[in-house]
């Protein structure tokens, strides 16, 4: 990967920087995001050498809202697959995350279903939680990792259960 940063973009994100109809804004208030501001924060996650990667539940949920969506299905469709074909090239500043294994093994199931039913008592979706495990996972390598959401929860969530950065010694 290019840099030490990476950007995990999250299923709203996604839908507003690719138009899905219905879903052209995401979070609220102040932190309402749109396509020209989140269009801006990606061209300058790249130019600050991040890397960009999409969690196989954003391509799934992205997925399933542009099949639902009322209109313009073919044309959000094509660029979804467009960009999963960058991705899946790892075309710089893709990544594809492929390690997806280590959540869906018999071992991360397990560990996914002990935590479940406190996960969605708080509202957090299970497409949520396996973001935030995919954020843990680049975060444990050393990564500086942020993940692009509008969805308060998911940020909330994952700032609250993100591994201590490691101290320096003197």
């Amino acid at each position: 990967m290019p840099g030490r940063n990476v950007m995990i973009l999250d299923t709203s994100v996604l839908c507003v920087w690719l138009k899905v109809p219905g879903k052209e804004t995401c979070g609220s208030g102040n932190s309402c995001l749109d396509f020209i501001k989140v269009d801006h924060e990606i061209k300058a996650a790249i130019h600050t050498q991040y890397t960009l990667v999409l969690p196989l539940a954003s391509i799934i949920e992205t997925g399933n809202h542009i099949a639902q969506a009322p209109e313009r299905r073919h044309e959000r469709a094509t660029d979804l697959a467009a960009l999963m074909q960058l991705v899946a090239g790892e075309a710089t500043p893709w990544a594809a995350f492929s390690d997806q294994q280590t959540l869906w093994s018999a071992e991360g199931l397990r560990s996914l279903a002990a935590q479940w039913p406190n996960l969605a008592a708080t509202r957090l979706s299970i497409g949520d939680a396996t973001i935030s495990q995919v954020a843990d996972y680049y975060a444990k390598m050393g990564y500086k990792v942020e993940i692009y959401t509008g969805d308060g929860g998911l940020k909330e969530h994952h700032l609250a259960t993100s591994p201590p950065k490691p101290r320096r010694r003197k």
